[in-house]
Parts: C-alpha cells; sequence; structure tokens
C-alpha cells in the first residue's frame, strides 16, 4: 500500500490511503463506510488464496444499440479495472467452500445489465452443480438503461436461477453495501435467507426524492437507511465491516458445517 493521500467520500478529509486500508476502508475521522473494489472485498472475506473467479470472460453486448454505449463500457473498464459490474467465484470463508458474487458501483453504478445478470445467474447454477452456498453482496443503481427492456429481463433471469437453488436445499446470504437500489433490490437482493446491511447503507427501490414527489409524503430523513430498513423488518441484522468475515464464517457453520473442507 503507497503512502499517497485520499478522500474521505463524507467528509471530505485527506486521509492516508494505507490508514484507510488497515481501517477496512471506513473513515477514521467520521466513520463513512467508503466503498471498496471488488477484489479488494474478496481479499478481506475469504481465505488467503481460495478464490477462484468464474465467468470473467463475459463481455458486453449493445443490444438495442444504444448511442455511445460501447464507449461507456470502455471507460467503465478502464477506471475501475474489470470488464463487468458485478464479480464472481468460488472461494472459502472460515474453511467453508462458497460461491460469492460482489457487485462494483464504481462500474456504471453497478447497473444490472445483460451480462451481470447471466454472471450472477451462472453462478447459482454453479452452485447448484456443486452443491454449494452462495454469499452476494449487492450494490446498484439499478436496472442498465442502455440494454432496454432486456437489462429488466435480468430480474426475473436470476430470481428464477435464486429460487432452483434454493430449491436444492441450499444456502443464500445476501449482505447489501451502499447503494443497493432498484430492480436489484426488487429481485435477488431480497431473496437470501439471510440478508444483512452495512451500516448506513442506502437500500430502497425508487429515490426518496421521486416517492415524495410522486405521493406527497414527507419521509423520514433515515428512509431507506439500512438501519431504518432493519427497523422495518426488511433486512436481518447490520454488521460491521471488521465483523463480516466472522459472521459469514458462522453463518456458513450453521448452515453447511458438514461440508467444511469436503466432509
Amino acid at each position: 500500500m503507497t503512502n499517497e493521500s485520499t478522500v474521505c467520500c463524507k467528509c471530505k478529509q485527506p486521509v492516508m490511503a494505507s490508514e484507510l486500508a488497515d481501517n477496512c476502508y471506513i473513515c477514521p475521522k467520521c466513520g463513512k463506510y467508503n466503498r471498496i473494489a471488488p477484489r479488494v472485498r474478496i481479499e478481506f472475506l475469504t481465505d488467503k488464496g481460495s478464490f477462484c473467479e468464474l465467468f470473467g470472460n463475459q463481455i458486453e453486448t449493445d443490444p438495442i444499440a444504444f448511442p455511445n454505449y460501447k464507449n461507456k463500457i470502455s471507460s467503465a473498464r478502464q477506471s475501475s479495472g474489470e470488464n463487468e459490474a458485478v464479480l464472481c467465484g468460488s472461494a472459502k470463508i472460515g474453511g467453508y467452500p462458497t460461491c460469492i458474487f460482489v457487485m462494483n458501483p464504481e462500474f456504471m453504478m453497478a447497473s444490472m445489465g445483460t451480462v451481470v445478470g447471466d454472471k450472477i445467474a451462472a453462478l447459482f447454477e454453479y452452485a447448484v452443480s456443486h452443491k454449494l452456498p452462495v454469499i452476494g453482496y449487492t450494490a446498484s443503481g439499478g436496472a442498465r438503461m442502455q440494454e432496454g427492456v432486456l437489462s429488466l429481463m435480468q430480474m426475473a433471469k436470476v430470481s428464477l436461477a435464486v429460487k432452483k437453488h434454493s430449491d436444492a436445499g441450499l444456502f443464500y446470504l445476501v449482505c447489501l453495501t451502499d447503494p443497493t437500489m432498484g430492480g436489484v433490490t426488487a429481485s435477488f437482493a431480497s431473496l437470501g435467507d439471510v440478508v444483512i446491511a452495512e451500516p448506513e447503507a442506502q437500500v430502497g427501490f425508487a429515490g426518496k426524492r421521486v416517492i415524495e414527489q410522486n405521493t406527497g409524503a414527507k419521509l423520514p430523513d433515515d428512509f431507506q437507511s439500512a438501519e431504518f430498513q432493519l427497523k422495518s423488518g426488511f433486512v436481518d441484522g447490520i454488521v460491521e465491516r471488521k465483523d463480516q468475515k466472522e459472521y459469514l464464517t458462522k453463518m456458513l457453520a450453521f448452515h453447511c458445517g458438514k461440508i467444511k473442507y469436503g466432509r
């Protein structure tokens, strides 16, 4: 880790990049959860050297020839270092084999396009064939408008893959990170056997301002925060970033203990 300085996304105060990384990318000055690159998050969560990427060669489509879409994809690849808005693979967490996907808000706000849907659905199918649980980390601004109605179809496609995984008696845990919005919230982000969230993550469907404009209602200041969703029963718990690997290990032990280390 270099000694370069970065800026917290909330308080805008400078902080050493190494200090931020050592603190799980939580600002030591204001406590804000800064976003993490998917490979860094996977390194935090999984046993060292156990992650094996799956479906990494999927390439983008341009199904409706949306203006400048290919340029946006190219720019997102360059800025994020990833080829799409989700990273999928298999790994071990606390010794328990699992499948895992992590969505990347630095790639077109982790919008849900056909490749994103294909990769997550394929991961659930892989998990069924190998009798593995799935851990999912969601973040998204919603469906990818540049792919039209095909982006909305991913909600049904991935939800069906989750249902087949559930019907096979396999465990699925979701962690909602900031922001998890739109069609992702309305589909596979809400279908986990256990749904947790990071502190202060924004979780919802339509934005607060849109709802207020359309309903005329005045919504609470904390509306669509993870804490609000916990009080409303939408999530099962809020787990701090530093505690998540231990939490996941306990959940996997409870649901999948008999398959640890291949037993």
